[in-house]
């Protein structure tokens, strides 16, 4: 069965997000950078990966990504409707309204999305995206987080985990460092 892995960047403190979704002030070195795009490469952005030279790189870890309507959003900005042309997309939101074919708007139970394509054998992962109420409301069925941990503290923002009183425990088993001191650290459900 195919995990749901919540790979995602936060504070010290624990926000993955300034309070008006500002990301651009994690120190994020370059030894960190060339990494991600080596390991995770179907996380950087379409538009992104372009700059990189990075269009035929093949998925490695995931092949579906699902998100909220706060993680989605932004992309409408850069324009683009696809932000993650390279996987299959699922925005949760009972309110957006996507004209793309490629991105899939769930209306329903996010939990019973994440069952249906856990279910699936494609041989890939499932990269939670964000954010923090979609984190949170999906908690039962993250199986595995990949937190990056940058060395900076925000005060406040969008928390990793923004819902109720929920102790789940998970149990590191495996830790990266970078050059500015910014870590990787995996963990999977206890």
């Amino acid at each position: 069965m195919r995990k749901l892995v919540y790979y995602v960047g936060a504070s010290i403190d624990g926000y993955i997000a300034g309070p008006e979704a500002q990301f651009d002030f994690y120190p994020v070195p370059d030894d960190m950078v060339a990494w991600m795009n080596e390991r995770y490469p179907e996380t950087i952005p379409t538009h992104i990966r372009r700059h990189f030279g990075m269009d035929d790189v093949p998925n490695k870890a995931f092949d579906t990504m699902v998100m909220g309507r706060g993680t989605y959003e932004p992309a409408l900005d850069v324009p683009t409707t696809s932000p993650y042309a390279h996987l299959r997309q699922y925005v949760v939101s009972r309110t957006l309204t996507i004209d793309d074919p490629t991105v899939r708007v769930e209306r329903g139970d996010p939990i019973e999305l994440v069952r249906r394509l856990k279910a699936e054998d494609t041989g890939l992962d499932i990269y939670l995206g964000g954010g923090g109420k979609m984190a949170a409301s999906l908690l039962p069925e993250i199986d595995e987080l990949i937190i990056k941990s940058y060395p900076v503290v925000a005060g406040t923002g969008v928390p990793m985990f923004n819902g109720a009183f929920s102790p789940t425990l998970f149990t590191p088993t495996h830790r990266e460092t970078f050059s500015n001191g910014a870590q990787v650290t995996w963990f999977t459900r206890s």
